[in-house]
């Protein structure tokens, strides 16, 4: 089999534990490098520059900055992934540069002193990160076979969320200083990436299979039909309003327990919650992953998981206490583990075409960036003016179960 063909052919081999390893390594670091700094690393450093006066107002714009650049540099790096022609495989440079960049910009948050600085910098770290994830993304369409999906996309959800756990977990408890916390976290990022650039086969794509560079073309391919691929067009919908939902919840979660709860330690009271969130996920994400791949249906457990999570902020809006927040934080992490293991391999079934894979799959990514944009838009005057907190989970309820009734538009994947 040539290069050729090989770099951009569909996948019909199964795929070992080997690559399922490297793979959640990869995933964990990069969901260290993302959410340790938007769930802890920058609500702290918002309320130190502001003296905790505008705070909601800073965070909001520091995370909106960097979400925007998510916006643009996910699918762009994704573009120019699929049209790399290294010796060392169209994937590999693009995850290696980002960990290495990413780790340089986490690094140095604690070093500004301005909303502007920091907003500035956690771009450079948005768009470090993203060049990473999206060749890291790319990798399951590249190497696992269709009936394979499930099982794996469980296995990267999962080490997503125990990425989320255990950043936030070592700067709340073991290396509690912004400075070191911040450098830990860009470390991490880097170390773990190291297997999947060391170990990974990453087929090559010779210079000749590689299409001319014209920039109308280039900028055109960004924009899918959605006349001509609509139920990619469906999942791009349905994952934008249940990153929405799920960003609507949890961008204000360190705050709710401070102001709403009356949480002691809300620092502490954040990382048990995502802890519990985190065993809802362990206990969901591959299983209802390899359950979906067994019965060959995906969307029955998308709509189910986005009811789930609906359920759970229902649970916040109503209850604001903590050991209510407990339950609710388990029920949306169960909920959460089953959406992303099926979700994401519903969407790679929806791909238009096997030589954008990356490109396309920055797309579907912007879904996921674009509501950190508009989820604090939406919550700040909510929280300060609309209603508070139960009004708020109880929107992030309505975009779920908005998200679930719309996935049977797709119509391709059963």
């Amino acid at each position: 089999m040539s290069d050729t063909v090989e770099a951009l052919r569909e996948p019909t081999q199964r795929v070992g534990r080997g690559y399922l390893t490297i793979i959640a390594l990869a995933n964990l670091g990069t969901m260290i490098a993302f959410f340790t700094p938007i769930q802890n690393l920058l609500p702290r450093l918002a309320d130190e520059v502001t003296g905790g006066s505008g705070k909601e107002a800073a965070l909001a714009w520091i995370t909106g900055v960097g979400a925007f650049v998510s916006v643009v540099a996910n699918p762009l790096a994704g573009a120019f992934s699929d049209r790399t022609t290294s010796r060392f495989g169209r994937r590999r440079p693009w995850v290696f540069w980002g960990a290495v960049l990413g780790l340089v910009s986490v690094a140095l948050l604690p070093t500004q002193t301005t909303v502007l600085g920091l907003a500035l910098l956690w771009g450079c770290g948005q768009a470090t990160v993203n060049a990473s994830y999206a060749a890291i993304t790319a990798s399951i369409p590249d190497q696992v076979p269709v009936n394979q999906r499930g099982v794996a996309s469980g296995v990267v959800g999962l080490a997503q969320t125990l990425g989320v756990v255990l950043g936030v977990a070592i700067v709340s408890f073991l290396v509690t200083g912004l400075e070191a916390g911040a450098a830990v976290t860009g470390v991490l990022f880097l170390l773990l990436a190291l297997p999947f650039v060391l170990r990974l086969r990453d087929p090559v794509l010779p210079v000749q299979a590689r299409p001319p560079f014209v920039l109308g073309e280039f900028v055109r391919g960004f924009w899918v039909s959605p006349r001509r691929y609509p139920d990619f067009a469906w999942a791009w919908i349905t994952r934008f309003l249940i990153s929405l939902s799920n960003a609507m919840a949890t961008l204000y979660l360190l705050f709710f327990l401070q102001d709403e709860v009356g949480y002691a330690n809300p620092e502490q009271g954040q990382t048990i919650l995502i802890g519990l969130y985190a065993l809802g996920t362990i206990l969901t994400a591959v299983v209802g992953g390899r359950l979906s791949d067994a019965s060959g249906r995906r969307k029955v457990y998308v709509i189910a998981s986005s009811l789930v999570m609906a359920v759970a902020t229902v649970i916040l809006a109503l209850a604001p206490v903590f050991s209510a927040a407990m339950v609710a934080a388990f029920v949306l992490g169960a909920g959460y583990g089953v959406y992303l293991a099926v979700d994401q391999a519903l969407i790679t079934q929806v791909l238009p075409a096997a030589q954008d894979r990356a490109r396309d799959l920055g797309v579907i990514n912007i879904a996921n960036s674009a509501p950190q944009v508009l989820g604090p838009v939406l919550a700040a005057p909510i929280v300060t003016s609309l209603g508070g907190y139960p009004m708020l989970y109880l929107a992030a309820a309505v975009v779920a179960v908005l998200s679930g009734v719309l996935v049977t538009r797709i119509r391709s994947v059963p």
